[in-house]
């Protein structure tokens, strides 16, 4: 081989490394651009900042959050402010039932393919005997934290976003029934899935999963395996929230519960701590249902948990 021909030959072997090279990397930064994005970890002290706030509403109204009653529209009002500075679109939807009105707050985050949305819910009111702190200010906070992150992550998922606080739930799901009701049926079809969280900060808690749509399932089941947190299938609830105005409507359902007046088992202390032999929630539908009426790690797994659930469903 001549002195001139191993120069063209190395030329060219090295051109076709750098086209190689640049090729690989194309590929790769391609894979990154598509590759969903991880969850953020959700501040749990920001969620029970939120629960501070509900609180401080029930004690300037009455000590309550319940429907027809003004710290509801207080409520209302509270978070749909935080979700207007946030750059989501808002609307309040208005009912009526047992003579006074009621309301249902619904946010959409821009973008996304509105043929798959995405719905997260949990009804906002509480009972008339307390501040419902955990029933359900727990899942109405978790959601709205949630809702926050994905403004500040500037998320530009895949399928569409859509957050609902229902009013009413404590009369029979009234304000999701509504809701769903409203919808053409083109319209239903439409919401590939809804996530409903009522009650996920219990003060005894277990980790009660939806089993109502498999797919949805495995998604939860998937992320507590990693932090090796046992869960059970939910059924304390079943048909006792709004999951089931959309259930009922042909659309999957999934969700998160940490219990209510369920006692404890001896085995569920085992698995989760807590006291067997006690309610998951003492407090529930009780004047004691307050912002000392919270386990902190169970709100704050629940709410990573909603988070990655998001983040997943929607890429």
């Amino acid at each position: 081989m001549t002195h001139s021909a191993r120069i063209r030959r190395a030329a060219l072997a090295a051109g076709t490394v750098t086209a190689l090279a640049a090729t690989l990397f194309t590929a790769a930064g391609a894979y990154a651009d598509t590759a969903p994005a991880a969850a953020p970890d959700i501040d749990v002290k920001a969620v029970k900042a939120h629960l501070d706030q509900l609180q401080s509403i029930a004690d300037a109204n009455g000590g309550n959050r319940a429907h027809g009653q003004p710290g509801y529209k207080a409520s209302v009002d509270f978070i749909k402010g935080k979700l207007d500075q946030a750059g989501f679109t808002t609307q309040v939807q208005e009912f009526d039932n047992n003579g006074a009105k009621g309301y249902n707050l619904v946010a959409d985050w821009p973008g996304g393919d509105e043929s798959k949305t995405v719905m997260t819910g949990a009804h906002l009111d509480s009972v008339d005997a307390g501040p419902g702190i955990n029933d359900n200010g727990s899942g109405s906070a978790g959601i709205l934290e949630v809702a926050l992150a994905v403004a500040k992550s500037d998320l530009k998922p895949a399928k569409h976003l859509r957050f609902g606080w229902w009013g009413d739930e404590e009369d029979g799901m009234v304000g999701s029934k509504h809701y769903v009701d409203s919808l053409a049926q083109g319209d239903r079809s439409k919401i590939d899935s809804y996530l409903n969280f009522d009650m996920i900060g219990s003060p005894n808690p277990g980790y009660f999963v939806y089993d109502d749509d498999a797919r949805l399932e495995k998604v939860f089941k998937d992320w507590y395996a990693t932090k090796n947190i046992a869960t059970e299938p939910e059924t304390e609830g079943d048909g006792r929230s709004d999951h089931a105005s959309f259930k009922d409507a042909g659309i999957p359902v999934g969700g998160l519960f940490s219990g209510a007046d369920y006692i404890k088992t001896e085995a569920q202390a085992k698995a989760w701590g807590g006291t067997a032999g006690k309610a998951f929630d003492a407090c529930y539908h009780q004047s004691c249902d307050t912002s000392k009426n919270i386990d902190d790690t169970a709100l704050d797994n629940n709410t990573d948990a909603i988070a990655n659930a998001l983040w997943q469903l929607s890429s």
